[in-house]
This record gives C-alpha cells, sequence and structure tokens, in this order.
C-alpha cells in the first residue's frame, strides 16, 4: 500500500484530476467540503458492496455502482448508461482494504453453510454456485487489482477520465493511487 497519497488537500490531488468531479469527490469526502445542490450526476463511481464503506457526497452528484471487489466486469451496461445518457464524463474506481473478495476461495465452506442455512439452498448447489463463479470475483490482492481493473476501463472508455482510488478502513478515507 506503499502506492497510495493521502488527501489532506487540496494540493494534494494529482494534477490531473484537479478541478474535475474526481477532485470534487476528493474533497467532499476527505476535506469536508461543503455540500452543494447538484442537478446532473457529474461521476460514476464504481465500488464494493462492503457495507463498512459510506461516502460523504451530496445526492445528485454521483451514479453509484456496487460490486463484489469494485469488479465492474459484470457492470459496462450500467457504465455505458451513465455516460450516454447520463453524460458523464469522469469514473472513480475505488477498491478498499480488508476486502472480502480476496481470498475468496478459502471462504467457500463459511459462503455454502451460509446459503444452505440462511437461504435454504441445498448442499450440492451452493458448492456449484460458488465454484461457478468464484474465479470470476475473487481477487489476490486489491491494489492490484483496482488497478487492473482501470487499465481495463481506460481501454473500453477511452474518452472517460478514470481514477483508482483506494478507501481505507481503519480512518475512513480516499486515498489516491500511483500508477507508475
Amino acid at each position: 500500500m506503499n502506492r497510495l497519497v493521502k488527501v489532506s488537500s487540496k494540493q494534494d490531488i494529482f494534477p490531473q484530476y484537479r478541478n474535475t468531479p474526481i477532485a470534487l469527490l476528493l474533497e467532499y469526502h476527505n476535506l469536508s467540503r461543503e455540500i452543494i445542490k447538484h442537478e446532473n450526476a457529474q461521476l460514476i463511481i464504481g465500488m464494493c458492496i462492503d457495507n463498512r464503506k459510506h461516502l460523504h457526497i451530496p445526492e445528485n452528484f454521483a451514479y453509484i455502482i456496487r460490486a463484489g471487489g469494485a469488479n465492474m466486469r459484470n457492470s459496462e451496461f450500467n457504465i455505458s448508461y451513465a455516460i450516454s445518457v447520463g453524460n458523464v464524463r469522469h469514473l472513480a474506481l475505488i477498491g478498499h482494504n480488508n476486502c472480502g473478495m480476496v481470498n475468496l476461495t478459502e471462504r467457500k465452506e463459511i459462503f455454502t453453510k451460509g446459503l444452505v442455512e440462511i437461504a435454504g439452498w441445498g448442499e450440492n448447489m451452493a458448492q456449484t454456485h460458488f465454484e461457478d463463479f468464484v474465479a470470476r470475483f475473487e481477487i489476490v490482492n486489491e491494489l492490484s487489482f483496482v488497478l487492473n481493473e482501470t487499465r481495463r476501463l481506460r481501454q473500453l472508455y477511452p474518452k472517460i477520465q478514470i481514477a483508482p482510488l483506494m478507501y481505507l478502513i481503519e480512518n475512513n478515507k480516499l486515498y489516491l493511487i500511483e500508477e507508475n
């Protein structure tokens, strides 16, 4: 995580993001910028489903897409909608530390047991479900995954500015990621 850049002032925001909705996100969340009313979404935010994360942003500021590990592989149509119909030109991809999608294979027993006991699934169905999807959703490292997913999305949407960010659970702050 030594590639993370703390945002404690506007000057900490990378030059390419200054005066963009990405900077506004960082200012709202980290710097307690005064919340103003937005008539239209300015930004797409892709982030994990994890319930420990909450962003301090105004209503109508962003389209927010939540998926395990901030994996946007099944959300391209939603992103395309926000771009084409919502006229949004910026995307913040937010990973976080201590993500449950890391080493997901190790949670197979808990996962299948939960589906059996809580959802009423049969054990074979629960195990098959896990095995069918684990390879698509498991990530090895949060930081590497966010950077790889950012590169993939940039190829898909070359005119959209995409910023990889990390959310640290222990202090509830967003961090920029040095990409080089």
